[in-house]
């Protein structure tokens, strides 16, 4: 322990009437009002999902942090009724005056998302998710043992939907490039591979867990996403998806099962290739139904109800 030497009691005693004197004018300074300390603003809780209050350095003013999850603008939903063009033949062409395109990722660039938002459109950004391609560039990325049985179209394969640590950074990929290039949303094709014969035992379970993987990586991205058919699951889906997209429900007389899209007002874009409008249009007016019919090919040609 440190000592120090003794003082005398005049000492001591000066010493404190200085001491006094100095503490005096010490807290008449006016710039310090409060009794318990000076003029410095106390910190505020800081909410869980904001940064952490921190000292700031001296210099030019630090950014302002980026907005949290909670105050994000929500992801565009259409209505209902909306009308559409789905053109996934190459890059997009020239076409119908409607509000809303459905276009190839990979085929179209930024500066076709970025004429079709100066022709006051939407963009939709289609991607395969439920099959390997083996015409795109991240073919190789996607190991041998999710791929499958052919899907009937030509370098395709299934997916193996179980192995969800595998594919979900893939898919997150194909999303964030959707996202660079300005897309306002995104459509996972091929989202009910348990209903095929895909090589894989998939079950109901596994393609829900899937689905809702992609809704949820399209939603941390600020797109909106569709469900592409799997009709039996879509009581259990519509709350994860802002819009669907089908294929024939017409001719397969199960265009009723899509209401519930359209009774939460989200859109249900929907084709027929086959049927002509005569045959299906009055029933999808009824439903509330986006409704066209297409070449196979999906190229510029529509016919809409």
């Amino acid at each position: 322990m440190n000592r120090t030497p003794a003082r005398n009691p005049l000492a001591l005693l000066c010493t404190a009437v200085a001491l006094l004197l100095l503490a005096t004018a010490c807290s008449s300074d006016p710039s310090d009002d409060d009794a318990d300390g000076p003029d410095t603003p106390r910190p505020t809780a800081t909410p869980s999902h904001s940064f952490p209050t921190t000292p700031k350095p001296s210099g030019p003013a630090a950014p302002s942090p980026s907005p949290s999850d909670s105050t994000k603008a929500k992801p565009w939903q259409p209505k209902p009724g909306t009308a559409w063009q789905w053109q996934l033949n190459g890059r997009v062409q020239d076409g119908p005056d409607v509000p809303v395109y459905d276009i190839d990722g990979f085929e179209n660039t930024a500066a076709d998302v970025a004429k079709l938002h100066s022709q006051g459109r939407k963009a939709i950004c289609y991607i395969n998710a439920g099959a390997w391609e083996n015409f795109r560039p991240d073919k190789g990325d996607f190991p041998a043992a999710v791929q499958g049985e052919n899907n009937g179209w030509e370098g395709e394969r299934w997916l193996d939907i179980r192995q969800i640590d595998v594919l979900r950074p893939l898919m997150e990929r194909r999303f964030d490039m959707c996202k660079q290039k300005g897309f306002d949303a995104v459509e996972p094709d091929l989202m009910d591979g348990y209903l095929n014969k895909t090589g894989f035992p998939l079950k109901a379970a596994d393609q829900l867990a899937y689905n809702r993987m992609l809704s949820g990586i399209a939603h941390a991205r600020g797109l909106a996403v569709g469900l592409k058919n799997d009709l039996q699951q879509i009581p259990e889906l519509v709350p994860a998806f802002d819009f669907a997209v089908n294929e024939q429900c017409a001719q397969y007389d199960e265009c009723a099962l899509l209401t519930p899209f359209v009774k939460a007002d989200k859109a249900v874009f929907h084709v027929e290739y086959e049927l002509p409008t005569k045959d299906f249009c009055a029933e999808s007016d009824k439903l509330g139904l986006s409704s066209m019919r297409k070449n196979l090919k999906l190229d510029v040609w529509r016919q809409p109800c």
